[in-house]
């Protein structure tokens, strides 16, 4: 069985259109549990109208993290996805990803084709990868779907938008972590799991469309993106790597500081500046967690450094 985790947050404009594609998926088996983060919108009485959706209603905003974390530990699949509720899927999209996990035992995250909802020839993202400055990104955002993509590939990181997960891997490295709230969580999670030796494979089978942006951005995604990007950084950046690239590194957090400073007016770049005062305090918490993490390492450097160079795939 494959359980579906939609964390939901005043998302009653875009649920029925992501709950009514999830019921057209040709896979039989899924689980579909909607998370509500205290949702003051008509959320719940959408909700109310599909009997076959699981609801858990948490009655406060505990964040992406939380949300996703109560729909994980709730959850009977094998296979465990988290939705974002501004997604359309692909009537294939779980087939797809369960073909994948029952082909390839190695791989422990299952990256989906993403499109922009109302520009389905333009990419969202093909697989998320992490540069050698520790800098997260989509890979092929914005660029026009000419098939460039239309290969199965191993890529860092799938994006928490439409991640699928393996459950003996979650057992293993663990869940999201909580202190991020919201932001990076998704490539937090990669990275433990490419260290532990797990693979995330691209699939372009697994089609889901993405309302970009929809449900997040603004000042709380600055102040979040600026801090979680070293907590990131600091639990997981292998050592080795680091004696390697750590002027890049420290230089692209410097430039986000500096970028952030000069523009220090604006509301989105003051609390970029709070994220990242609040992530340079929260080193040495992050550092405990460094510890267990480095010591459960598999991967090689070479196997890292391959996904973090163009073309940030490795072929199957």
């Amino acid at each position: 069985m494959i359980s579906v985790i939609i964390p939901n947050w005043n998302g009653a404009h875009h649920l029925p259109v992501c709950l009514d594609s999830l019921q057209q998926q040709t896979y039989p088996h899924v689980e579909i549990i909607v998370v509500d983060n205290g949702s003051h919108d008509e959320s719940l009485d959408v909700l109310a109208r599909y009997p076959d959706v699981r609801t858990l209603a948490l009655g406060e905003n505990r964040g992406f993290t939380g949300a996703c974390n109560a729909g994980f530990r709730a959850a009977q699949g094998e296979i465990q996805v988290l939705l974002n509720n501004d997604t359309e899927v692909d009537p294939g999209w779980l087939a797809a990803v369960a073909a994948t996990f029952d082909a390839h035992p190695e791989v422990g995250l299952v990256a989906s084709k993403m499109l922009l909802f109302d520009q389905r020839d333009t990419f969202h993202t093909a697989g998320d990868y992490v540069t050698p400055d520790g800098l997260a990104h989509n890979r092929g955002v914005w660029q026009k779907d000419v098939g460039q993509y239309d290969h199965p590939a191993y890529v860092f990181s799938a994006c928490g938008g439409s991640a699928a997960y393996r459950k003996t891997m979650l057992d293993q490295i663990g869940l999201l972590d909580d202190d991020f709230f919201f932001s990076f969580e998704d490539v937090d999670l990669a990275w433990r799991a490419q260290l532990a030796g797990w693979r995330c494979l691209y699939v372009p089978d697994a089609v889901v469309y993405h309302k970009l942006k929809a449900s997040g951005g603004g000042v709380t995604a600055s102040f979040h993106d600026g801090r979680n990007r070293i907590y990131t950084l600091v639990k997981n950046y292998p050592a080795d790597l680091w004696r390697v690239y750590w002027r890049a590194v420290l230089g692209a957090q410097l430039k986000l500081a500096w970028e952030a400073l000069r523009l220090w007016r604006g509301a989105a770049a003051r609390a970029t500046l709070r994220g990242l005062a609040a992530g340079v305090v929260g080193i040495p918490k992050m550092r405990r967690k460094r510890r267990a993490i480095q010591a459960a390492r598999r991967a090689d450097a070479a196997y890292l450094a391959a996904l973090m160079t163009p073309p940030y795939e490795i072929p199957l």
